[in-house]
């Protein structure tokens, strides 16, 4: 008989086991369509939640003095945004289209003549010679130096063309999340209601203050990456189109891209001097040296006035979480990384606030379950 139950019981839990192992099975193939289905869509709802968060209060304003027509308020907000996004983006295509065309027609014509460097490029430490050579070949015999270097000439074309093919991708990107974001805006309340209930479900009486946390990183990130960016761009730019640089709104575009990827600016400043040294006298050449160089190295004293406003977590860690996430997770992770690092930051400041009474003493506890046998 004994024999028989334990067979049963064999049997049963056989059974059970092979029916959960089923049902895991399936819950986790439908959590893998699920994912390859909503997968093309978590970026740009991402990006629309992290603009929406970032501009709620600007959407807030506008809708009072549009007597409160918050959806009204969200979608002018979205058009400035594809605005802003979609003429910086006609300006550079223009530029370097008019370039392409203008370079291709002056090879085409076999007019193409460029001035010979100055002695002064020679004398420039550590690259002056070489580029001197180099530059004295592609002016005194363009076939020449074409054929000499043609592969690194190819190499920059495919460079080039691929930058602007991500470019065009990430500005359409962007439109797409504008538009998420108009969404998010208008709906507002109950997105956070909804945000602070799941928040709440996920990590306990927490949630609604990691929830507000969360947004507040958002937006110190935003001022404090994008901002300094935008802002370092034009200091940048406004040098390159009052000296009269070649091509100033694509390079102009680039700091501000080297900002957003926290790349140094003087990446991009340091061929620019040399070039206005070839060119100019040695007065505006050290004075475009000088404007540019306070201006390349602007985020070094823009980020912590900026960066960190509005939340208690310290400025290295929101930078340090945005600068890891970025290395790790791409543009994205600028505030993922913040977000991750504030609250593990919170948690950590948590632990340590808390009272020895509020831990509990392990031997006090052993004690008391021994003592519970006895009373009874």
């Amino acid at each position: 008989m004994d024999k028989q139950i334990e067979k049963h019981q064999s049997s049963v839990f056989i059974n059970n086991m092979v029916e959960s192992a089923i049902r895991i099975g399936l819950l986790f193939v439908l959590l893998i369509w699920t994912y390859d289905i909503v997968k093309p869509f978590i970026i740009p709802v991402l990006w629309g939640a992290i603009i929406a968060v970032a501009l709620m209060p600007l959407t807030l304003k506008l809708a009072d003095a549009l007597n409160g027509k918050r959806g009204l308020a969200a979608t002018l907000l979205a058009l400035l945004g594809v605005a802003l996004l979609v003429i910086p983006l006609v300006m550079v295509s223009g530029s370097v289209y008019d370039g392409i065309a203008g370079l291709t027609e002056a090879l085409q014509e076999g007019s193409v003549k460029i001035p010979g460097p100055t002695q002064r490029v020679a004398e420039l430490p550590l690259i002056g010679e070489q580029l001197y050579d180099v530059w004295a070949l592609f002016a005194s015999n363009m076939e020449a130096a074409v054929t000499r270097y043609s592969e690194e000439i190819k190499a920059s074309v495919a460079a080039v063309a691929g930058f602007l093919g991500s470019s065009l991708a990430t500005i359409v990107m962007f439109i797409i999340s504008l538009l998420i974001a108009a969404g998010f805006m208008a709906h507002a309340e109950s997105m956070s209601k909804a945000v602070q209930t799941v928040s709440v479900r996920v990590v306990g009486k927490h949630g609604e203050e990691w929830a507000k946390l969360t947004a507040a990183t958002v937006r110190s990130v935003l001022l404090g990456v994008v901002g300094v960016a935008f802002i370092q761009s034009l200091l940048v730019g406004s040098a390159f189109f009052v000296f009269g640089v070649p091509a100033a709104p694509l390079l102009t575009f680039i700091v501000f891209v080297f900002g957003i990827a926290q790349l140094p600016a003087t990446l991009v400043v340091l061929p620019v001097i040399l070039y206005v040294f070839s060119v100019q006298d040695t007065t505006p050449a050290t004075i475009f040296t000088v404007w540019v160089l306070i201006a390349g190295l602007s985020d070094n004293f823009l980020k912590p006035l900026l960066m960190g406003r509005g939340v208690s977590i310290p400025m290295p860690v929101i930078l340090f979480g945005a600068i890891g996430g970025m290395i790790s997770a791409g543009i994205i992770g600028l505030f993922l990384g913040a977000v991750i690092l504030a609250i593990w930051y919170e948690l950590f400041t948590t632990w340590l606030k808390l009272d020895q009474k509020d831990v509990p003493d392990l031997a006090e506890a052993e004690l008391e379950q021994k003592a519970q046998p006895e009373n009874k």
